[in-house]
């Protein structure tokens, strides 16, 4: 990791007194937080041993970058000139040519794919996503690349296009094609398509390359620029530990300057991507902080927090642990897996994760699989850990493991036979559909099928117990969309219906009848 060390006294200078002056008190007092903010609303913080993931809040801002954003509160700035110093402040820390602050990875992406489709024009701008008579319309994305956040690409209105090999690549590309989008990870860069041979074709034929690195660490020079990529976007409130509400775009000027044409204040497609002054601050505070912060001291922290739980744990009979290296720059930590004989200690992984996250000291971790059909275990990930709660879980785990609760009842005998094809109807949160079909074979207590919805089949699968059924079906990310629904409901002669749970989407309820 390279980078020179920036001074942060013209940036941070006086926002920790002008704080404390503005509210009568000092300097130090001016960091103290209501630590019962989210309590006060009937919210449970959590102690985070999953990592950066969105749906709990991403990472901690350093302080550093809080002391920012309260500065930049307190003043008014036009927001041209301010995207414009901000860019050109990254462009020196990144060594990239450009830089921009985004509300999010997401929108640094569509602002990308703006910038490549309309390239800043106007009349072109204002009409997306119709892209009727224009004359980039495709964006090209490698099989190994496929997930469920290319929707920040797709939503400006492009066909996305898939490729496997470097001659379907080729083949590909033509007047049409606005840009090349690839998910960064080792999966690309152990393919036939890693960003440097796609860089090799697309170059010459001007096709501009973005690369999502949302959970990436900031590399500088940045390793994506390095192999080829024109333009490399991350998210602000993962690794970075700037505002959960910020994203950084940075490499090639001209399409970096045209991918703020398309963010707000400025109308169209990205208008309602706003990004305020307080999280451009903030998120260039973070950046500022990145080539400062001694990053091998903090891996070196977190190693030794994931000993203090191992160690505690070990004295358990049956239970394992080991420690996996980060492969790749994304979610750059080490993690904790600790595994243990189910049946000796009468508890499954998902009950020890699931029953800490309901607890009063609420801890978020992972279950985890053994390598052994009776293991079972969780997994710890430091990254977002504050000091002081690995003693916590270590305590929690010791605690569950040694006087764990009660096990599930076992699943009861069928009662019922689910075979044959269902027409369901699924009430939504504000709306219904009655165009899903459930087609389902029974034996014993399990179930296979297929499940259609709008759109796509999937395969299904589930259990009977009793007169309860559960069916499950999950679409991968492969396709460029992920959806898991899990049907659970009671089976009464040829209806049944209950709820259904469908993963990030909520829930909603369902009623089925047996028919054609």
């Amino acid at each position: 990791m390279a980078g020179g060390v920036l001074s942060l006294g013209p940036l941070l200078g006086g926002a920790t007194e002008a704080l404390a002056q503005s509210t009568g008190g000092t300097a130090a007092a001016a960091g103290k937080t209501d630590k019962d903010i989210y309590g006060r609303i009937g919210v449970r913080p959590m102690i985070n041993g999953r990592g950066t993931y969105t749906v709990i809040s991403g990472s901690l801002m350093l302080p550093e970058v809080r002391e920012a954003i309260d500065a930049a509160a307190r003043q008014f700035v036009q927001l041209d000139e301010l995207a414009e110093a901000v860019g050109k402040r990254l462009a020196k820390i990144t060594k990239a040519e450009h830089g921009l602050v985004a509300s999010g990875c997401h929108a640094a992406l569509t602002h990308a794919t703006t910038a490549c489709v309309s390239g800043g024009n106007p009349d072109l701008h204002v009409r997306l996503p119709d892209l009727t008579g224009f004359e980039k319309t495709e964006v090209i994305i490698p099989a190994h690349s496929r997930n469920v956040y290319e929707n920040a690409v797709s939503a400006v209105g492009v066909k996305v296009v898939e490729v496997s090999t470097p001659d379907e690549l080729k083949a590909a590309i033509g007047p049409q094609t606005a840009l090349i989008y690839i998910m960064a990870g080792p999966r690309v860069e152990k393919s036939e398509l890693p960003t440097d041979v796609i860089a090799s074709i697309a170059g010459p034929k001007g096709v501009p390359v973005l690369v999502d690195a949302a959970a990436e660490i900031l590399t500088i020079p940045n390793v994506h620029l390095e192999r080829g990529a024109d333009l490399v976007a991350y998210s602000g409130g993962k690794a970075i530990r700037g505002p959960q509400s910020a994203g950084l775009l940075l490499g090639r000027e001209d399409l970096v300057r045209a991918a703020w044409v398309s963010s707000a204040p400025h109308h169209g497609i990205g208008r309602g991507y706003k990004v305020g002054k307080e999280e451009a601050m903030g998120m260039l505070a973070a950046v500022e902080m990145w080539v400062q912060r001694d990053h091998d001291a903090e891996f070196a922290r977190w190693e030794s927090w994931l000993k203090t739980i191992s160690r505690r744990v070990s004295a358990i009979g049956s239970v394992k642990t080991e420690v996996s290296q980060p492969e790749g720059l994304s979610n750059r930590t080490p993690s904790l897996t600790i595994t243990w004989n189910e049946k000796k200690l009468g508890v499954s992984g998902k009950t020890v994760a699931d029953t800490l996250y309901e607890a009063k000291q609420r801890i978020a971790i992972n279950a985890a699989g053994g390598d052994e059909p009776e293991r079972s275990g969780v997994s710890v990930t430091p990254y977002m850990l504050q000091p002081g709660e690995e003693k916590i879980i270590a305590d929690a785990l010791v605690r569950i493991l040694t006087d764990p609760p009660a096990p599930p009842a076992p699943p009861r005998p069928p009662s019922v036979d689910v075979s044959g094809k269902w027409t369901l109807e699924i009430q939504y949160l504000a709306g219904s559909s009655t165009a899903h079909r459930l087609e389902l074979a029974q034996d014993g207590p399990e179930i296979t099928g297929t499940h259609t919805g709008e759109y796509v089949s999937r395969k299904a699968t589930g259990s009977v117990s009793g007169k309860t059924v559960t069916v499950r079906s999950t679409l991968s990310e492969s396709s460029g969309d992920a959806l898991d629904f899990t049907f659970t409901g009671t089976l009464r002669g040829d209806s049944m219906g209950g709820e259904l749970n469908m993963g990030e989407y909520l829930k909603a309820t369902w009623q089925a009848r047996r028919g054609s």
